[in-house]
Order: structure tokens, then sequence, then C-alpha cells
């Protein structure tokens, strides 16, 4: 029996070598590494800067905090996402406002996204769930027709002139829509790389933004530097320069920086992530091919429109119930294969229960979490693991179809 587990980290000899440097060279905190891979992503992203930060969800609250959000706004998001997408809203003191997916869809219901703001509204976060970004030509048109609505409280709002388009792309990282690649089509974007991610730096996150007219993209910098190390007008690297060990708190700010040695990680990691994505869709076009033949539900990667970063292979199996589909992943289990399920809706967690959420108020979030499972995708698989997954999965489907 072969032992297939959800999603290990890739990590070899490039990631160890480089954290060996990272450590030899006695800077390992932020500095040039840190400084080197935000340069990378925002290459990587056709943006002027990037900011890594030690977690996506860190990014998110950055972002809240930066555009002034907090007690009085609120915050639009998706009820079918993990808790990342949404605490960092409760952080700030925002009111949440979770909407529905569309039916039989991953993504929020653009509908109701529509008829949920109001004149306090101050920000959407749409999820790229599995690696595939929303529709933003149909969330830019939105925001544009509800801009007699907006009531900017900051400057930066105001600049903007409308309520921000602040994506979660924790999945995202690499996918790409009408000739956009992710992180330069939102008004700011959050990446995460925790572990289990395409790119992996073990803990960690980084965010971009468009360019804003009116505002420098060095002042935004900076802002995001004082927010994630405690206010201070200098970081590390920064005061030892000669004569330069004095500094300022120009706020009491939060600690979420990155490292040297998880940047070192990740440097390592961008190096081999084309051919990693390479990898992932060709084992996302063998799971397609066993598998919609069988009337199962897939989630579409690519399309002419829009290039998936493959990060989850999600499945839908139509008419089972979330009985039968728990059983289908204990099943895999007992064969060594390990599937998860993405994701059960927010208001069905207790913390979201408590402040007032109800699972009947999304019966399409419930609808597509009943019968969802999530095979596992990842670049240390081997042909001949897809193949006995397949194998496996359809044996089990079969002795379901005869019980």
């Amino acid at each position: 029996m072969r032992k297939i587990p959800f999603s290990p980290p890739d990590v070899g000899a490039d990631e160890i070598n480089e954290i060996i440097e990272a450590v030899q060279s006695g800077w390992i905190t932020t500095g040039p590494r840190t400084k080197l891979f935000e340069k990378k992503i925002a290459d990587f992203c056709n943006v002027d800067k990037a900011v890594c930060l030690n977690s996506a969800t860190a990014c998110l609250e950055s972002i809240l905090r930066l555009l002034g959000v907090g007690p009085g706004d609120e915050v639009i998001t998706s009820a079918y996402t993990y808790t990342a997408s949404a605490s960092p809203v409760c952080h700030v003191g925002a009111r949440l406002v979770m909407v529905d997916v569309a039916k039989d869809s991953f993504e929020m219901d653009y509908d109701l996204v529509e008829k949920s703001i109001t004149d306090k509204t101050k920000v959407i976060i749409p999820v790229d769930l599995g690696g595939i970004m929303c529709d933003y030509d149909k969330l830019f048109e939105i925001v544009q027709r509800k801009k007699n609505k907006f009531c900017p409280s900051n400057k930066l709002q105001e600049l903007i002139g409308r309520v921000s388009i602040v994506s979660d792309a924790a999945h995202a990282f690499g996918a790409s829509r009408n000739g956009k690649i992710c992180g330069e089509l939102s008004d700011f974007t959050s990446f995460s790389f925790h572990a289990v991610k395409n790119l992996t730096t073990a803990e960690g996150g980084a965010l971009t933004w468009r360019h804003i007219d009116g505002i420098d993209d060095d002042w935004i910098y900076n802002q995001f530097m004082l927010l994630s190390l405690h206010g201070q007008s200098k970081d590390a690297l920064a005061k030892t320069k000669l004569g330069s060990w004095e500094y300022d708190i120009v706020s009491p700010a939060y600690k979420c920086n990155m490292t040297d040695i998880t940047a070192a990680m990740g440097l390592a990691q961008l190096t081999r992530y084309n051919d990693m994505m390479k990898k992932r869709k060709e084992y996302i076009g063998m799971y397609d091919a066993a598998f919609k033949p069988l009337g199962i539900k897939v989630l579409k990667h690519y399309t002419p429109n829009y290039t998936s970063s493959g990060h989850l292979y999600m499945i839908r199996i139509p008419g089972i119930s979330c009985e039968i589909r728990n059983n289908i992943i204990t099943k895999l289990a007992e064969r060594g294969i390990a599937a998860n399920v993405h994701y059960k809706p927010l208001p069905m967690m207790s913390g979201y229960v408590a402040m007032g959420f109800e699972i009947k108020d999304y019966p399409n979030a419930y609808g597509v979490y009943e019968n969802e499972i999530t095979l596992p995708l990842h670049t240390c698989l081997e042909k001949e693991d897809v193949l006995y997954v397949i194998e496996n999965m359809k044996e089990i489907l079969d002795e379901i179809d005869r019980g």
C-alpha cells in the first residue's frame, strides 16, 4: 500500500543550502534576503513593490489598517473560506459581512455582493479559492456602480474613491486572469507561503498593491514597515549603518516581520516555481481525464480566460451526503491516501455562530460543502501516486454505487 500525504512541503537541497548560507551570514532576522525576496516577488507580480510578513493573515490585517478600516465600517467576504479571510476584519473592529457563494460555485454570488454594499462598506475581500482568481472585472464594475454610496474616512480611501478590492490570494500565487498576473489586478493582494502552499517559507506571506494616483509607493511601503515592526522608524538593517543607532517609535504597532531565514527558503523556492506549477498542471490533467467521465464535478483550473496556480484539486460528487463524503475520505485513508475538505463554511464554525451567523442563511455554501472532497495535489507526488489515487477513488465509488 502506498502512503500519499495530503500536502507535504517540497523542500530539498536548494532550500537547505540557502538557509545554511543565511545562518552563516550572521544575519537571520529581517535583512538583505528578505529585501531581495520582496523585490523578486514584486517582479514576479509585475508591480513596483511587495512586502513580506510572517503570514498572509498579518498581510491582510496590515492592509485593512493601512486603509483605516475600523469600528463603524463594514467588510464583505465569502462564507465559503478559511477563517483567515474573515478574522482580520474582526481584529480591526469592523463589522464582518459574509455573502453566500453562487449556486454550484466556490465564488461569491456577485449579485449578493452588490446588494450587500452600504455607505459603511470600505472593503470587499474576494477569495481566490484553490488557486483560481475570481472575476475581478465583475467586482470592479460593482464597486464603480456603487461609488455614489462610498464614504471615505481617510486620505487613502479618498484617493481610491470607491470600495477597495483586497484579494485573499493565499492559494493563488502565480495564477493569472485576462493577461494579468495575480498581485497586479486588485487594489491590494495578500499571499500565503505557509507550509502547505505551492511556494513555502514554512510560515510567511506577502502583499502587493496597484499604484494609487496621488500616493507614493515608497510611502505605502514604509507604512507597512512601521506596522510590522512596532512602529519603529528604522529596522535592524538600517540601524547597522555607522552612527545610525537612534530611532523613533511613531505608533504602538505590531510585530509580524519576515526573517531572512524564511526568506532564504522562499528565494530557493522561487527559482523552481514555474517548473513546480507545470507539474501541478500535469497532475490536474490526469485527474480531470479520469474523473470527468464519471460525472464528478471538477474545478476548472485552466480556461482561455484564466490560468490557475493549481493549488487544490477539489471535486464534488453529486447526490452524496456529508456522511457518505466523510466515509469516502475514511476509505481513502485506509488505503494510505490523505484527503481533505475545503472548506467547512464559516457560519458552521462555533466562533462565527457566536457572532450570529447561521448556515441556513448560506444554502449554496452548504450545498457545495456537503459533497466536496480535496484530493492530494503537490509536487512531491509522482505520476504513479496520482494513478494510485485515481484507481482507489474509482474503486471506492464503485463500492458506494453497488451498496
